[in-house]
């Protein structure tokens, strides 16, 4: 039988030295000091492993790994105008990306039913052989890529709620049939990517499927689009795996976005993937990947921590209505998805 959910986490993630910059060390003591506040809210608090050199080059090649590597040894680098690397910057990112798969491990095995991973520095805007945004190794693609190949699944489902579109794991998976990459994102914001008619290439059509939103979108609109689309894709995907690249910059007083999702929002969104888990019966894990207001992203892991724990709330009163958005979605993911016709 399962034990109880699971928090990991690594001291390196604070060694990730930025500098003055958002995606910064106290964004990890924030998230941590709130959780210590609400006793921990019934998850086991597990120290992660270091990602395995065979399981982090399944996505990202020897070359790029080792030029990370070599970047940090001597002290640090500014990759591009908005991603540094620092002396522990290699580490800890070993780390954020070992967490996320020992994360999908502990599922697989049934060791717990759900499970977040709260590493810096986040994933998923990193390329195969590139950094940026903030990101060094695309941690939920390596860990969803483990699961296909280091564990046998079929099926992974990867749902990205943070409000910048995750170019990299879109690009990584646009080809595969195994991996539902489902965002909503804000359009237009950086990195400009993931347009509604991005929809994947190959034998991967229709299993890349973009939600853009525009600026102030909020609570209605996101559980809208996940209750109406998300959840329906989910169940007829039948995923073995649902993972969440759980960002929340698209909270209403975060700095870098405009949208207004709260609290409220990221706990409803957590409960109806929780829902779609237990419904497919199928485990549920969460990466952190962005949310730079230290107060708000800290009250919104806690709330999507409860959402996902051991004694959930209870799902918000009445039904959620069907947005234009979520419409047209639907219309557009049709010849795909023959079931989302109803």
């Amino acid at each position: 039988m399962a034990g109880a959910p699971v928090f990991l986490a690594h001291p390196s993630s604070l060694a990730h030295d930025t500098g003055m910059h958002p995606e910064q060390p106290a964004r990890i003591t924030a998230i941590e000091h709130e959780l210590e506040e609400r006793g921990w809210l019934g998850y086991e608090r597990l120290q992660s492993e270091s990602v395995e050199r065979s399981v982090l080059s399944a996505v990202h090649p020897e070359r790029y790994i080792d030029a990370i590597e070599a970047a940090s040894a001597r002290g640090g680098a500014l990759l591009d105008p908005d991603t540094a690397i620092s002396e522990g910057s290699f580490l800890a990112a070993l780390h954020s990306a070992g967490g996320a798969v020992q994360l999908v491990d502990l599922l697989l095995d049934r060791a717990t039913p759900f499970g977040f991973s709260c590493h810096r520095p986040p994933g998923h805007h990193a390329l195969s052989a590139r950094a940026m945004g903030f990101c060094l190794f695309n941690n939920v693609a390596v860990a969803a890529q483990h699961a296909l190949s280091g564990r046998s699944l079929e099926r992974v489902l990867v749902f990205d709620w943070d409000v910048h579109h995750g170019n990299g794991t879109n690009d990584i998976f646009h080809s595969t049939p195994s991996v539902l990459y489902v965002s909503i994102h804000q359009w237009p914001l950086y990195p400009g990517t993931g347009p509604a008619a991005d929809t994947g290439s190959g034998e991967g059509a229709g299993y890349t499927v973009n939600l853009p939103v525009p600026p102030g979108s909020g609570d209605d609109l996101y559980r809208s689009l996940v209750d109406h689309v998300v959840v329906p894709l989910g169940r007829a995907f039948e995923p073995q795996l649902i993972l969440i690249s759980a960002g929340f910059d698209a909270h209403r007083d975060d700095p870098l976005a405009d949208c207004s999702v709260t609290d409220a929002g990221f706990t409803a969104m957590a409960a109806s993937m929780r829902r779609l888990g237990k419904e497919r019966d199928v485990p549920v894990g969460a990466v952190l990947e962005g949310g730079y207001a230290l107060g708000p992203l800290a009250r919104s892991v806690a709330a999507t921590l409860e959402a996902l724990g051991p004694a959930p709330h209870a799902p918000p009163d009445g039904a959620v209505a069907l947005t234009p958005l979520a419409h047209e979605a639907l219309a557009r993911l049709e010849p795909w998805w023959p079931a989302l016709a109803g």
